[in-house]
């Protein structure tokens, strides 16, 4: 069967007009080379002989959880608990700790007793609030400022009408940030000028814990003669907090580094 006669002329036409096409593609817009791609290199392994490990040497505590004492948790709702009353029933847990996930020092437990009647002098800032293991409900995020301009942050997990601290950390604290599920902590760097560390903390669900997934050395400005003061630790991107009720006051905004936006 013969194909249409139209078909034909349209064939027709478009032959002819494939030349004037084609010459389009000239010195100015024909393809070129962009040089040889260098030859893609596996990793190599390095003292294949190095026998396995055994054991850590050192155990950091990044999986240590544990339940505050004392603190129930209405419907699982952490936005129904006072950071304050938190922070005070772990002190009490561990009066005698100065190290660790539960350190604290001295100074700063005495303050946190007296948060109730002196809040302007409280080291428990305000309180914020993100989902950050996934479950659907928000989590606590409690910072604590220390001496040395040092800042304690902690994260809990409210559970069976209970409440888990699932991390827990203490440095030199230049911000504390929220990225998706991720708790971004910018610490100073003391041993190299110019530069930051950056730990981005995420919930591991085999572990139970929240973990420093990720770690690294950032330079940050160029070193100089003298090292200027660490600015003030502050916490972005804060889920609205309604204000508890029936518990002990929280710390003014005033006195909340960790509100000021970047």
């Amino acid at each position: 069967m013969r194909p249409p006669r139209r078909l034909l002329v349209a064939a027709v036409a478009l032959a002819a007009a494939a030349p004037l096409v084609l010459s389009g593609c000239g010195a100015q817009g024909e393809l070129r080379s962009a040089g040889a791609t260098p030859t893609a290199v596996g990793p190599v392994r390095l003292w294949p002989g190095l026998p396995p490990a055994t054991a850590p040497p050192l155990d950091y505590g990044e999986t240590d959880t544990e339940s505050v004492p004392g603190i129930g948790v209405p419907d699982n709702d952490v936005h129904r608990v006072d950071a304050v009353a938190v922070v005070r029933a772990e002190v009490k847990a561990h009066p005698d700790t100065y190290s660790g996930a539960d350190g604290m020092y001295q100074e700063t437990a005495r303050q946190i007793e007296r948060c109730t009647a002196e809040p302007a002098t409280c080291p428990v800032m305000k309180p914020y609030y993100r989902d950050l293991t996934g479950n659907g409900r928000d989590e606590l995020i409690v910072g604590i400022r220390m001496p040395q301009q040092q800042v304690g942050v902690r994260v809990y997990l409210a559970q069976n009408g209970g409440l888990t601290r699932i991390m827990s950390t203490v440095d030199q604290v230049i911000s504390v940030e929220l990225a998706g599920r991720d708790l971004i902590v910018r610490a100073s760097s003391a041993g190299i000028p110019g530069y930051e560390y950056r730990t981005a903390w995420s919930w591991d669900e085999q572990q139970g814990a929240m973990l420093p997934a990720r770690d690294e050395i950032v330079r940050v400005k160029p070193p100089g003669p003298s090292v200027s003061p660490a600015p003030q630790p502050r916490l972005v991107e804060p889920t609205p907090t309604p204000g508890p009720t029936g518990s002990s006051p929280a710390p003014s905004d005033t006195d909340d580094t960790f509100g000021e936006a970047p």
